[in-house]
């Protein structure tokens, strides 16, 4: 069993914090070898507030992951969200030199980079470019300019912002458990990596995250990425209106929204009761489950209705621009009974909730495949990605090196031969140059 094959994601959520070790079968289907639980002490609304707490939370979710798989871990995908995300449409172009060279990675790159250098408002640094469409001396809708000749190379950028400390804050925890920052990714697109289809993406479709303190949106049409946004409300606002509803204490609020909750009220009958132990010899509370469901209805409406606001903001009524595969719910959030239900009648739209299965091998246990864990699973699909990425460029070289070693002098056809399949490798996104400049930058910080 290869140590190169092993790649790990960590979920750095406002209640837990996910370690998951896995690595891809021969099907090429990801096999987890170990998940890590702790209870996230430190997060408030997907932003890091108590160094200290998520450095411990973090050691222990690893702890628990490399004692189940008998790995050790040494470096992690990770994800970020957070109340500091927004996102942002960009249009921007390059005029080439010469017109009658065919275009190629480095001009794409260099307006990717021209977009990078965009003036964002004090304390934020842009985190993902993410091109949507490119245009070539006026024409539209191209998906890949490259090998085709023109002047003028335009597209149009989807650019997500974000905080600048509170990024250097993650990695500061990272580095501060003892583990290498592997890469950073927005958690929205993992949990759409590990839940959407791709048929989903090219028909159009929202991905809606219901998190603990946070609720993600990604909204996919024509395979692209066209809007993200985090709303600062999850599953644990329901929490805190239960608990000063009933007047009971938060581990009781929690277990009455998982055990009883519903987030449709007329599902429940009038004289259905639940009764709660009093605190120290104090007298049992008796709550009605339509009460309780009513609590819970007026803020999952809340939160619903803000994420629906952002779906009309990307312009989801226009012909162009419809969602045919509708909504998706993912994230610990969404296992609320009748929440499929609620979400159809607001928003009139298909829904169905996303298992993150697609992706995992056959012998998963059904934990893993839970909503909850969507977004560990596409962190460490994002993870094997990049090293079986970094796994075939390792391979290029060596085996420019060995044509190397070997003299050809020659023949200047052979020589050519490595620098063309050197080409065919992806090119680095911006958000791999960026980790590597927020691993840079924690390095000095020492």
């Amino acid at each position: 069993m290869e140590k190169t094959n092993v790649a790990v994601g960590l979920d750095i959520g406002t209640t837990k914090i996910v370690a998951m070790i896995g690595r891809k079968n021969d099907y090429g289907k990801v096999e987890v070898l170990g998940i890590g639980k702790s209870k996230s002490l430190g997060v408030h609304r997907g932003v890091v507030n108590n160094i200290t707490q998520t450095i411990q939370s973090i050691q222990q979710a690893v702890q628990e992951a490399e004692s189940v798989s008998d790995f050790s871990i040494d470096e992690a995908v990770v994800g970020i969200a957070g109340q500091h995300i927004r996102s942002l449409q960009h249009s921007d172009y390059i005029t080439r030199p010469n017109a009658d060279e065919v275009i190629d990675e480095d001009d794409i790159e260099k307006l990717i980079n021209q977009v990078y250098k965009l003036v964002m408002l004090p304390g934020e640094e842009i985190i993902h470019v993410l091109p949507q469409e490119y245009r070539v001396d006026g024409q539209a809708e191209i998906s890949e300019p490259i090998g085709m000749y023109g002047g003028r190379l335009e597209a149009n950028f989807h650019v997500v912002v974000g905080q600048v400390s509170s990024i250097r804050n993650i990695g500061r925890c990272i580095k501060s458990a003892g583990l290498e920052l592997g890469g950073i990714t927005l958690e929205p697109l993992a949990s759409a990596d590990a839940v959407l289809s791709q048929e989903e993406k090219e028909a159009g479709v929202a991905l809606i995250d219901i998190g603990g303190g946070t609720t993600d949106l990604a909204i996919f049409k024509d395979g692209i990425i066209r809007h993200t946004a985090v709303i600062p409300f999850g599953g644990n606002v329901v929490t805190e209106d239960i608990k000063e509803g009933c007047s009971i204490i938060e581990k009781q609020a929690e277990l009455l929204k998982i055990k009883f909750g519903s987030a449709w009220p007329g599902e429940n009958k009038d004289n259905e009761i639940v009764s709660i132990p009093g605190l120290r010899g104090r007298e049992p509370k008796e709550i009605t489950l339509k009460n309780l469901s009513k609590i819970i209805h007026a803020r999952v409406v809340e939160i619903i209705e803000q994420v629906f606001l952002e779906i009309k903001n990307y312009g989801h009524e226009e012909q162009k621009k419809k969602l045919i595969a509708g909504i998706v719910l993912t994230g610990g959030g969404s296992q609320l009974k009748h929440l499929k239900q609620l979400v159809e009648y607001i928003t009139g739209m298909d829904t169905r909730i996303g298992y993150p299965n697609e992706h995992l091998a056959g012998d998963s246990d059904t934990d893993t495949a839970s909503p909850m864990y969507a977004t560990a699973v596409g962190l460490l699909m994002n993870a094997l990605e990049k090293k079986s990425r970094a796994f075939a460029e390792d391979e290029i070289y060596d085996e420019m090196e060995s044509e190397v070693s070997e003299g050809i002098e020659g023949n200047e056809e052979r020589k050519e031969a490595p620098s063309t399949t050197r080409l065919k490798t992806e090119r680095k996104s911006i958000l791999d140059k960026w980790s590597e400049k927020l691993k840079d930058f924690l390095d000095n910080a020492e």
